[in-house]
């Protein structure tokens, strides 16, 4: 694994930004115009007067139209140090959303803390609808991760990348992607991206390419397989580099 610059991180380039597709481009867009203000300027009547005003009242308003997702997303999340030892891992994990619209996703991105702001030794996750974020889950029990490592409060915007890469379908393999999850320890955060199944070497160097496009990272990452993960610990080799 290697540490993410300051400068990736912090300023992603514009041109990575411009190469998003149209179902990324809309989740930005989206998000943009939830934000917008009137243009009416101080003082300014708008309406054209009490008649019409009583006229606008009796017009029904017209339910915002939503943007599906092709998948539904649950946000999950963990704190690592909140459990006594002897507890099992996993046990204290929970959803905590599950959304399958973009502007569902934005008004509950817009509203949570982001890694820079949880707490010591928390999991946030990210997964696909129904698939739990363990090894174990059958979905996931053959597959393994790309990770990427940051310094603490460092990975915010390589996040929310992450999480418009995925939900926006932006990987040709995008079939093959699990979800993702943000671990924040005491001087890092890490970043890992889940996929189902390991042995595709086509499938996962095309994942771990396209994603460090995405966070306009240069330096070296690695995947391992969660089967190494779970005999060998921290001992588990990357089985593929790009």
């Amino acid at each position: 694994m290697v540490e993410q610059t300051e400068k990736s991180t912090t300023n992603p380039s514009k041109e990575e930004a411009e190469k998003s597709s149209s179902s990324t481009s809309t989740i930005t867009n989206v998000n943009n115009a939830e934000g917008d203000e009137s243009d009416a300027e101080e003082g300014e009547i708008v309406g054209g007067g009490s008649d019409n005003d009583a006229a606008a009242k009796d017009i029904p308003a017209t339910p915002l139209e939503k943007h599906p997702l092709e998948h539904s997303w649950t946000f999950w999340f963990d704190n690592m140090s909140a459990k006594n030892k002897q507890v099992e891992w996993g046990s204290s994990m929970r959803p905590v959303y599950t959304f399958s619209t973009v502007e569902d996703f934005w008004s509950v991105y817009n509203n949570i803390n982001h890694p820079s702001k949880l707490a010591v030794g928390a999991d946030f996750y990210c997964f696909k609808n129904k698939i739990v974020p363990k090894w174990e889950d059958p979905v996931c029990a053959n597959g393994g991760n790309w990770t990427v490592n940051f310094n603490r409060a460092k990975s915010d915007t390589c996040w929310l990348y992450t999480l418009l890469a995925m939900i926006g379908e932006q990987f040709d393999y995008g079939d093959e992607i699990c979800g993702a999850v943000v671990n924040v320890r005491r001087s890092t955060e890490k970043i890992s991206v889940w996929t189902k199944n390991a042995a595709n070497e086509v499938a996962q160097q095309s994942i771990g390419r396209q994603w460090k496009e995405f966070l306009d990272y240069g330096e070296t990452i690695g995947f391992i397989f969660h089967d190494d993960a779970i005999n060998l610990g921290k001992a588990a080799k990357n089985r593929y580099t790009v």
